[in-house]
């Protein structure tokens, strides 16, 4: 197993009497029937449906205080709990960002992934993919602690990086932008960050009209590359044609944000796809079930 301080994640906390609903009133999934240990991937979206964050969910047990925390990207922690407060109206919560004082160290490859291995933070395993393993909020200067009690080794963030990169998860901020990108271009409905059976949230109108009319246009793909990694912002080519912009990239794997219709138009006619000179190509994942460019939904 390998574990890493992931230094661009923030933690946020909200807590006090009405802080389930308030939350779940709020957020793309279901709260309402959260428990202790069972961690969910979300977003609070602007009303028109646009991300202004995603992270993940977990309950702190009552026996540890209660509140529900937010494993968020940390540069956009502090916008976040500004929105949540302009929403908070006479609601009983209490929002804090605790960034400053806690962070996310995240395990994979190897060990269960369950709430019960680390007991120097709240531990959880990601919602998202299984293969990203667990992740445990702790001060940061216990990392080395968390690392020996899970008999790991503690790595740098890079290296988990790497893991996201080639499970094909997209990262906001680098793969989309907040503030600019829908759910399903950041691939939140194929990775458990939407509920569409569920009731209103912010943004719920528009989110749902794109899964019942189909009509997500672009989205984070993984891709794969030989040579130097293309640049994060660089433009993706379909010969002289823009498809799209590439995102996070290491070891021959990437993401980018590609109009699902250009290149289907390219690959029907042979062309090869390219970012700052070097060629990629689309990989469909496993945890994909949304028709790839020249391939049918699977079913």
């Amino acid at each position: 197993m390998k574990v890493a301080l992931l230094p661009d994640r923030g933690v946020v906390k909200i807590a006090d009497d009405s802080a389930r609903n308030f939350l779940h009133g709020l957020v793309t999934v279901d709260i309402l029937n959260l428990a202790p240990g069972v961690a969910r991937f979300c977003a609070l979206l602007t009303p028109q449906g646009k991300i202004i964050a995603d992270f993940i969910v977990v309950e702190a047990p009552a026996g540890d205080g209660g509140g529900f925390f937010l494993d968020v990207p940390r540069a956009q922690a502090g916008a976040l709990v500004e929105k949540l407060n302009l929403y908070k109206l006479r609601a009983k919560v209490v929002i804090e960002d605790l960034s400053q004082t806690l962070g996310v160290l995240a395990a994979w490859n190897g060990g269960p992934a369950n709430g019960s291995q680390a007991k120097l933070g709240l531990t959880y395993a990601d919602p998202r993919l299984a293969a990203l393993g667990i992740r445990v909020m702790l001060q940061p200067h216990r990392a080395a602690d968390a690392a020996a009690e899970l008999g790991a080794a503690l790595v740098a963030a890079d290296e988990y990086e790497a893991h996201r990169i080639t499970l094909g998860v997209p990262s906001g901020g680098v793969d989309f932008g907040y503030g600019d990108a829908f759910p399903h271009e950041a691939d939140m409905d194929q990775l458990g960050g939407v509920d569409f059976e569920k009731g209103c949230y912010v943004g719920q109108e528009v989110v749902s009209r794109m899964e019942h009319r189909g009509i997500a246009r672009t989205r984070a793909m993984p891709v794969r590359y030989e040579g130097p990694a293309p640049q994060a912002g660089t433009t993706v080519l379909a010969g002289e044609r823009q498809v799209g912009t590439m995102g996070s990239a290491a070891d021959g794997r990437g993401l980018a944000l590609l109009r699902l219709d250009r290149v289907a138009e390219a690959i029907s006619q042979g062309e090869p796809l390219t970012s700052g000179g070097v060629p990629i190509r689309l990989v469909k994942p496993d945890w994909a079930h949304f028709a790839f460019p020249g391939q049918k939904a699977a079913q």
